[in-house]
């Protein structure tokens, strides 16, 4: 039995309470904390990408909104 590395598992949602894949990721930043070049990402799935994201933008703190690699978002 082998150890599975983190790129073989699947991303999840960064809801609470959420287990789905992730398809989106939300880069964001608090510029009152953050050096404006740094970026910390939430993982997101379809259903979840508004709320996440709109919690984020009323914040200020969303910089940009982009299709994890290798999810199905990228053949759209």
């Amino acid at each position: 039995m082998s150890i599975p590395s983190p790129a073989d598992e699947a991303l999840v949602c960064s809801a609470r309470g959420c287990r789905s894949t992730a398809v989106w990721a939300l880069e964001w930043n608090n510029p009152r904390l953050h050096d404006a070049d740094r970026r910390k990402t939430w993982l997101a799935c379809a259903d979840h990408r508004g709320s996440l994201g709109d919690f984020l933008d009323a914040r200020g703190f969303l910089r940009a909104v982009t299709p994890v690699p290798g999810s199905p978002t990228l053949d759209v």
